[in-house]
């Protein structure tokens, strides 16, 4: 199946990147030098519509006037995810449980491109799943970290741990200070839902919990936020100066 994808940065990373594309949606008064001329070197076919057109065909996203018809993303399952990991690096995961927002699995594709991450893992239900908001949100990252979507989480870890990796959840309850975090074995970091953290039945196969420190008044962080926090303290650990 096709699907829109919208927004410049991803419009122009994608033209970079040689994606296959179907057809370009442009309203009449966009104007992007670079985009453009890309645009004009593949010889992709271009439909022009009104803003109007634009914002009823893309359901009032932020579009910036240019979008692209291309191929659903590619999920990968969990063989594939783990098989794609080279030999002699040491692996390094993300699950989410039950994360909703498209935002934030976007930005935790960005984050997890900038520190080598080596795929996502998220939920087959009740989970976000790839999509254009997601894509525009990524800048890119969508097309560079890999995803597996999996029918059983709390499985996955068992099949996870059985291979070697230590899992590690973002949680307050019974948690050590994120500094102790243990980095030096393959490791999956088990991020929960916006509303309702991490699951009870996941939780029971985490290995340990990691916490961020509150000492304001707020008593949590963004979903993003906390699991980018986390990604570079396991960066910096495995890449002292």
């Amino acid at each position: 199946m096709a699907q829109y994808v919208y927004g410049k940065n991803v419009v122009r990373q994608l033209l970079k990147d040689d994606k296959k594309i179907h057809e370009v949606l442009m309203s009449e008064n966009f104007r992007d030098d670079e985009i453009q001329k890309m645009i004009h070197q593949k010889k992709l076919n271009v439909k022009k519509l009104s803003r109007k057109q634009m914002d009823q065909l893309l359901k009032n996203e932020v579009h910036q006037g240019i979008a692209l018809s291309i191929d659903d993303y590619k999920v990968y399952s969990l063989e594939e995810l783990l098989a794609s990991i080279p030999n002699g690096k040491m692996p390094l995961l993300v699950l989410l449980d039950g994360l909703e927002d498209p935002h934030n699995l976007g930005a935790i594709l960005r984050t997890s491109d900038c520190v080598g991450v080596d795929g996502i893992i998220i939920g087959k239900h009740r989970s976000v799943s790839l999509n254009a908001t997601v894509a525009k949100t990524s800048t890119g990252a969508i097309n560079t970290v890999k995803v597996a979507s999996v029918t059983n989480l709390a499985q996955t870890l068992i099949q996870l741990k059985e291979q070697g990796y230590w899992v590690v959840g973002a949680d307050m309850e019974n948690a050590r200070d994120y500094r102790e975090i243990q980095c030096d074995v393959p490791m999956v970091l088990v991020v929960g839902s916006e509303g309702f953290g991490i699951s009870k039945l996941v939780k029971k196969h985490c290995d340990y919990m990691v916490s961020l420190p509150m000492i304001g008044s707020v008593s949590s962080l963004n979903a993003s936020v906390a699991c980018g926090i986390l990604l570079y303290e396991i960066y910096s650990k495995r890449h002292p100066l």
